[in-house]
């Protein structure tokens, strides 16, 4: 259906999107940028309730993704650059929303856009080849996908400001200390550990991981007093579920529960 992603669904209930363009390191073009937005158009969860984790990582063992391609943009009008972004915008307001977690599982460089799109997922599971960089000062623009907000509030103001002021590249092991990379992982294990933590994660209650993400990233922006509103409102929404009688139930009776996300 694509020509710049692979799709595939690895495991029960986990779903994976392949950057697809490893000759120029998965830059992100308008093609990809449209296709990345009619995928999560098109999974929405209301209509593709199988789906509890997706994974995104990139072809190739050069990069995740290396940002805008450049050579596309050589000789944009400003109103066609603003186009394309717009497309882009788009494309990672689709999914930062989305309602299953999301894990990045970063394969070698993920400059510009390609870093912008890990900290927009909720786990990054990174190999010891990753580098991260927001390198965009240094060809007179910022970054524009989130970098100025999603990384501060992933790793903190201070170290943020440093990647986006210097476009310094921050490599694995640098990462993983700071919290930008959750997970640190061999290169030759990277999807096998990526793919374990999503068959973890979507073997658990689909209503419940899904409020329990709501209250954490909505929680960021808020106080701690309605962080704790946001909390028990979301609490709320699982106690009534199939599931929760379901998960319930499997415990007493000591087996593994069959959650349907209902």
């Amino acid at each position: 259906m694509y020509k710049t992603l692979l799709v595939d669904s690895p495991a029960d209930h986990v779903r994976r999107i392949t950057l697809n363009r490893p000759d120029v390191m998965n830059a992100l073009n308008t093609e990809m940028g449209l296709e990345l937005r009619e995928f999560f158009r098109q999974c929405d969860y209301t209509e593709e309730p199988d789906t509890r984790v997706l994974i995104i990582t990139g072809a190739g063992e050069r990069a995740f993704c290396a940002g805008g391609d450049l050579k596309q943009r050589q000789g944009m009008s400003d109103s066609d650059w603003r186009h394309q972004h717009e497309i882009f915008e788009d494309a990672f307001g689709h999914l930062r929303r989305f309602p299953p977690p999301i894990i990045a599982a970063v394969n070698g460089m993920a400059m510009g856009g390609g870093c912008e799109m890990a900290v927009a997922c909720d786990l990054i599971v990174a190999s010891e080849n990753a580098v991260f960089a927001q390198p965009e000062v240094r060809l007179g623009i910022m970054p524009g996908a989130g970098g100025t907000q999603n990384l501060p509030r992933r790793i903190g103001p201070g170290r943020a400001r440093d990647m986006v002021f210097t476009g310094r590249q921050v490599k694995a092991e640098e990462a993983f200390q700071w919290g930008l990379a959750d997970r640190l992982v061999p290169h030759d294990t990277l999807m096998d550990e990526a793919l374990a933590l999503a068959v973890t994660i979507a073997k658990n209650g689909p209503i419940a991981v899904q409020q329990a993400k709501k209250a954490i990233n909505w929680g960021l922006d808020l106080s701690l007093d309605a962080g704790l509103m946001l909390e028990v409102a979301a609490y709320n929404v699982a106690i009534p579920s199939e599931d929760r009688h379901e998960g319930v139930n499997a415990f007493n009776e000591k087996r593994p529960p069959n959650f349907r996300n209902r």
